[in-house]
C-alpha cells in the first residue's frame, strides 16, 4: 500500500495565511468596484434651509442620478457644526456617511470647544472643492463709513470701533477679530442672534459696521441702506463686481472664504473618493448648477483633491489659533 505524502497535500501555515490574504483581497476589488450598491447619506451641519442645507440638495440630486443610488440629506446641525462633524469623523470609511463641509465644522467649531472633537485635518477624508462665499464688511449709510480705509481711519480715531456679526462663533465674528489680530485695530465685537436682527441695527446706525456672508445684503447695497466696504474673497463677487476685494483696499492677510466641499471619514477607499471626486466635478461644470450657486453667493470652484486638502489645512493654520487668541467659547 502506498503512503501519501501528507505535506504536499496540506499546506503550511504561512501558504494557507496567504492564500486567505489573497481570497480577501480579491473580494474586496469587486466589493468597491460595485460601489454604491445601497443610499448615501450627507450629513449637513446646520438647519434646512440654509446655504449648506441648499448646495447638499443641488449636489445630492445630480450625484445620485450619477451613481445611481438615492442621496439622502441628514441635517445635523449644533455646537458649531461639530454634532455633525464628529457623526462623519467616526463613520465607517465605506463611502456611504459624507458631509457638505465647511469653514464651520472644519475650521471654526472644533476650536471653540474645551475639548476638541476631532482633528479637522486627519480625521476627514477631504474628496471634492464644490465652491466658496466671501463675507462682506459692510458699513451703515450713517456712520458716514464709505471706504475700508475710512472703517481703519475711524477704528484709529476713536480707539474702538464696534462692529456686529450674526452671532459668537460666526464667520462674521472670526473676520473681525483676524482684522484685529492683522491691523491691531480696537474692533469690538457686538454679537446677534443671526443676520436679521443686525441689518436691523446696520439699518438704524445703531451699530456703524457688521460683518457676514455677502448674499443677504445685497438688495440692502443696490438701495443704498447699506454700504458695501470690501468683499473678503481673493477676488471680486459676482454678486457685486463694484465692490472691491480685500486685497485690493492693501489687506491680502484678510482674505477669508467660507469654503465648501464633499468630505468623509479619513481612510475612504481611494477609487470611491476618485469616483466621486469626477462625479462632483461633473455637476459643477453644469450650468444650471452654477447659476444656483451664484444666487446662494457660492461661486463654484472646482479643484483636484490634493488642492482642496491643502485649503483645508490652510484655513485651519489661520482660524484656529484665531479662535484661540480670542477666547471664543459655544
Amino acid at each position: 500500500m502506498n503512503s501519501t505524502d501528507l505535506s504536499l497535500a496540506r499546506p503550511s501555515r504561512r501558504g494557507a495565511l496567504q492564500l486567505l490574504a489573497a481570497g480577501a483581497a480579491a473580494l474586496a476589488l469587486p466589493a468597491f468596484a460595485q460601489w454604491p450598491d445601497r443610499p448615501i447619506r450627507i450629513v449637513v451641519t446646520f438647519p434646512p434651509g440654509g446655504s449648506s442645507d441648499i448646495l447638499a440638495r443641488v449636489m445630492g440630486e445630480q450625484l445620485a442620478r450619477r451613481l445611481g443610488q438615492a442621496v439622502v440629506i441628514d441635517n445635523k446641525p449644533g455646537a458649531g457644526g461639530t454634532i455633525g462633524g464628529a457623526q462623519v469623523a467616526a463613520a465607517a470609511p465605506d463611502g456611504y456617511t459624507l458631509m457638505l463641509a465647511n469653514t464651520t465644522p472644519i475650521a471654526l467649531g472644533p476650536f471653540t470647544l474645551d475639548k476638541q472633537p476631532y482633528d479637522p485635518v486627519a480625521a476627514f477624508s477631504h474628496i471634492a472643492a464644490l465652491g466658496s462665499a466671501p463675507l462682506v464688511v459692510m458699513a451703515s449709510k450713517g456712520s458716514g463709513i464709505a471706504s475700508f480705509a475710512d472703517l481703519e481711519a475711524r477704528a484709529r480715531k476713536d480707539g474702538r470701533l464696534d462692529f456686529g456679526s450674526g452671532g459668537p462663533g460666526s464667520i462674521g465674528h472670526i473676520h473681525g477679530e483676524l482684522i484685529r489680530r492683522v491691523t491691531g485695530l480696537h474692533l469690538e465685537h457686538v454679537p446677534y442672534r443671526g443676520g436679521a436682527p443686525m441689518t436691523t441695527d446696520l439699518i438704524a446706525n445703531t451699530i456703524p459696521v457688521g460683518i457676514d456672508v455677502i448674499t443677504a445684503y445685497v438688495p440692502y447695497f443696490k438701495s443704498g441702506q447699506l454700504v458695501p466696504l470690501a468683499v473678503t474673497g481673493s477676488a471680486r463677487s459676482p454678486l457685486m463686481p463694484e465692490v472691491p476685494a480685500i486685497a485690493e483696499v492693501g489687506q491680502p492677510k484678510l482674505v477669508l472664504e467660507n469654503f465648501f466641499g464633499l468630505s468623509g471619514p479619513a481612510k475612504l477607499p481611494p477609487e470611491v473618493v476618485a469616483r466621486l471626486h469626477a462625479a462632483c466635478n461633473e455637476v459643477l461644470a453644469m450650468a444650471e448648477v452654477q447659476k444656483k450657486l451664484i444666487e446662494l453667493g457660492i461661486v463654484a470652484k472646482p479643484e483636484t483633491t490634493a488642492r482642496f486638502e491643502g485649503i483645508v489645512k490652510e484655513q485651519v493654520a489661520v482660524l484656529g489659533p484665531t479662535v484661540k487668541a480670542a477666547g471664543i467659547k459655544l
